[in-house]
């Protein structure tokens, strides 16, 4: 029998990866819900069967019962969150809601992905914006399904996660991603204010090699993926080479936070791959 596995968000940056790397596995039967906010059709993967729309609306769009679902599928900038609240809302708090409904009924394990910001600053990230506040909420309300109607659940935390397929121009662009965009179009490198919070850069194939781990074998909270080695976003800058500019400071935006990976370590996960070596390789072939 095939494992039928479901991917929220699974046309985005890190759910494609995921879905690539469970495909890959012949008894997996892979399939993504994604209502293409942020993610693309561009990032469709092989073997994999592709169902749009929102998450709130899953009990009505997937109509068939999975053995573990892989919820990657939220509203997920920190900054950007101020403006888009109601978007917030909506992919965070009513998704989560209908997903831990939806793996009730069907009986399977959730993999949660939370937000590292609930670690951000001695814990008062957890409340700096919007999308903060809803990601560290949402991990409570899965650990009390957990305890209330005994769904079986691993929480999973990523560290600025960065690889092929991120978001390079626009509102919702990653970091590194528009770094190169930037470096390519021989453009400014423009930092927030002050430019010395701190940031644990974790390479995909990273965070994939945790998730699948995690997704096989963890249950509980706390399963941090994340590098170890944190640099500030003047570091990084500094590392590209190129003129930096300094933007005012933003709401909500955190300057350090605590790697907690030491679950996801005893299952035998260990970053294996640097920024720097990343950097390096994109300068090689001219920022593509």
């Amino acid at each position: 029998m095939k494992k039928k596995i479901l991917v929220t968000g699974g046309a985005g940056f890190v759910g494609s990866h995921l879905c690539e790397r469970l495909a890959q596995n012949k008894n997996n039967e892979v399939y993504s819900l994604d209502n293409y906010f942020t993610g693309s059709t561009e990032n469709h993967v092989d073997n994999v069967t592709y169902i749009k729309g929102d998450t709130k609306d899953i009990e009505a769009l997937v109509n068939f019962t999975p053995d573990m679902v892989y919820h990657l599928g939220e509203y997920s900038r920190v900054e950007q969150s101020f403006d888009d609240i109601d978007k917030v809302w909506e992919y965070n708090k009513d998704g989560i809601f209908a997903v831990l409904e939806f793996v009730r009924h069907a009986g399977c394990k959730i993999l949660y992905a939370g937000s590292s910001t609930k670690f951000g600053d001695g814990g008062l990230g957890r409340s700096a914006s919007p999308y903060a506040w809803t990601k560290a909420t949402n991990t409570e309300l899965v650990m009390n399904y957990g305890a209330w109607f005994n769904v079986p659940y691993a929480i999973t935390y990523f560290y600025n996660v960065y690889g092929p397929r991120e978001i390079q121009t626009g509102k919702y662009a990653t970091l590194i991603a528009l770094f190169k965009e930037k470096m390519k179009n021989n453009e400014d490198l423009t930092i927030v204010s002050p430019g010395t919070q701190k940031r644990n850069f974790t390479h995909i194939d990273d965070i994939i090699d945790g998730l699948v781990l995690v997704g096989e074998n963890g249950y509980g909270d706390e399963f941090g993926i994340g590098s170890p080695e944190a640099y500030s976003i003047k570091e990084i800058a500094e590392m590209f080479g190129g003129k930096i500019k300094i933007l005012p400071e933003r709401k909500g935006n955190r300057m350090l936070a605590d790697v907690v990976s030491a679950k996801t370590e005893a299952l035998g996960w260990k970053s294996q791959r640097t920024i720097q070596n990343y950097i390096e390789e994109s300068k090689s072939k001219n920022w593509m």
